[in-house]
């Protein structure tokens, strides 16, 4: 995990707690949130949220976008605002992924990364 305190930008638990507030202010759905510290060198946590239309996914990348800045913590990349059935806004600690409900359940990152974990668990384990 990196340490932003020094540099005043938010730590994890600012930025989490950002992150959240911004998507439930813009009436995400179903906000997941996925600890990937152990399974992923480059960032954190991942926030997996649904939105009812593409202006509505857009709208939420906009906020959250606008929120991290105001907060000192601007994305490293925004990805998919054209489309916007999928935006992946990066934070660095934090990737967020605003998705179309038909698009996410397409993609089931959550049971992606869930099996990862499994994976490597029953690789980490003794014989």
């Amino acid at each position: 995990m990196t340490n932003h305190v020094a540099s005043g930008e938010p730590n994890l638990d600012h930025l989490r707690q950002l992150v959240l507030t911004a998507l439930e202010d813009f009436k995400a759905t179903d906000i997941q949130e996925i600890d990937v510290s152990a399974l992923n060198p480059l960032t954190d946590l991942f926030v997996i949220a649904s939105g009812s239309s593409t202006r509505h996914v857009k709208s939420m990348a906009e906020n959250l976008i606008m929120r991290a800045k105001a907060a000192g913590s601007p994305p490293l990349g925004v990805e998919g605002q054209a489309q916007a059935e999928w935006i992946l806004v990066d934070l660095n600690d934090i990737v967020v992924h605003l998705m179309l409900p038909k698009t996410r359940a397409f993609y089931n990152l959550e049971k992606l990364w869930e099996a990862s974990s499994s994976r490597r668990s029953s690789a980490a384990a003794p014989a």
